[in-house]
């Protein structure tokens, strides 16, 4: 019987002959089966369901997601001003419902948020989404109560007037009175005109670069206003 041999493969020439590996390589193969799977496993593995950027951004959506130093930052002040078992609405700014999520926000675990949006992937998160179309900003199931929210942080999708118009039609229809906005600093007037809102000095960043300068309005004393 003759035998040719290809690397670690013993091949017959015979047809009643089943081909068969060295010890060796039996060794070498199930280490690296091993290491296969190991990378896959992690490799699919879902990441924290409430990181910022769990969900991919969609820009035909307008969406940016903050940094993660912005969101914690926007989540602190959220929490702080809303006070023990305080309620925080979130709208068009899932970014901050995730870090409110996280439990990584001191005090986060003492109050309660929901995230208003138009982007469905985020009804993963059960009774926490609200669906939100700017365009009809007063369209919102019965168990959303007008004034029923100690904080309203709001990010409009769009920059312009008629965006920012009808998501203020929301913030007041929500808010028990405290407002944090975020918008480009073209929008400073009408900002103060339809909100009452101040421009702080704090500069929230995005993980992307905005064409735009971006900016954060309160309408309440704030440690955010001179950072």
């Amino acid at each position: 019987m003759c035998f040719q041999v290809f690397g670690s493969f013993i091949m017959s020439d015979s047809d009643d002959d089943v081909p068969t590996l060295s010890a060796h390589t039996l060794a070498a193969l199930q280490e690296f089966y091993t290491e296969a799977r190991s990378a896959s496993t992690h490799s699919t593995e879902p990441s924290d369901q409430f990181s910022v950027g769990a969900v991919e951004e969609d820009w035909r959506m307008s969406q940016f997601w903050y940094s993660d130093d912005t969101a914690t930052r926007l989540a602190e002040e959220a929490v702080r001003e809303a006070g023990d078992g305080g309620r925080i609405a979130c709208v068009s700014a899932p970014s901050v419902y995730q870090k409110l999520k996280q439990g990584v926000v001191d005090g986060s675990a003492r109050v309660s948020a929901v995230v208003f949006e138009f982007d469905r992937r985020f009804a993963t998160y059960g009774d926490d989404f609200v669906f939100y179309d700017y365009s009809r900003p007063l369209s919102f199931p019965s168990s959303v109560a007008p004034r029923s929210f100690d904080v309203v942080l709001a990010d409009p999708p769009y920059l312009s007037e008629e965006c920012l118009s009808k998501v203020a039609e929301t913030v007041k229809y929500l808010s028990k009175g405290k407002v944090l906005l975020c918008t480009g600093a073209i929008m400073e007037n009408v900002a103060k005109d339809l909100l009452g809102v101040k421009m702080c000095g704090f500069r929230p960043k995005h993980n992307r670069n905005l064409s735009n300068e971006f900016r954060c309005y309160v309408n309440y004393p704030s440690q955010l206003l001179n950072v």
